[in-house]
């Protein structure tokens, strides 16, 4: 398996459960936040790395990440529950050397914060269903946005175009 192929750890699970109280993106994905009990279990099965940058909230290096020079067609979904959050078709070369994009799949599959580490002010993006960090959000992008989701690759995983990308959630 190449890192391409990496999928979400949440994949492993077949619990797909929607419910009245399930919160349900214009997109039709569920939004409700996994339980901190399948979390744990997929945290379990993350790198270090993956786990530092995803739970702890860490930036990779520039120019090291699997999907800085990625150029096939498909979808870029969270690395932990599976939760599809852009396009090929709206990634950019930023020339940071982190994969940018310029809009998510659906603004409500990605949660904006306040970061105020490091002495800077900045907005960090995570996944809207289980809360892992993805990267931060500046307003230096390209039409039509005019914004840059700079990603780390580790939070991701990639599924080629026409292949389904999983709706995996854990049952009340």
């Amino acid at each position: 398996m190449s890192l391409f192929d990496k999928k979400p750890l949440a994949a492993k699970h077949d619990l797909i459960e929607v419910s009245s109280a399930a919160t349900i993106s214009p997109s039709g994905y569920n939004l409700r936040p996994i339980s901190d009990t399948l979390k744990a279990e997929l945290a379990q099965c993350l790198s270090t790395e993956e786990r530092r940058v995803l739970l702890e909230h860490g930036t990779e290096r520039a120019f090291c990440g699997h999907f800085v020079d990625n150029k096939k067609h498909g979808v870029y979904a969270c690395r932990l529950c599976g939760l599809p959050l852009f396009r090929s078709g709206s990634k950019f070369d930023s020339g940071t050397g982190w994969p940018s994009f310029f809009e998510p799949i659906d603004p409500s599959h990605v949660r904006n914060i306040s970061d105020y580490s490091y002495g800077m002010i900045r907005t960090e993006i995570r996944c809207r269903r289980c809360d892992g960090h993805l990267g931060h959000v500046f307003n230096d992008g390209p039409k039509p946005s005019g914004l840059r989701y700079c990603l780390n690759s580790v939070s991701m995983a990639f599924f080629d175009e026409g292949l389904p990308v999983p709706q995996h959630t854990d049952a009340v």
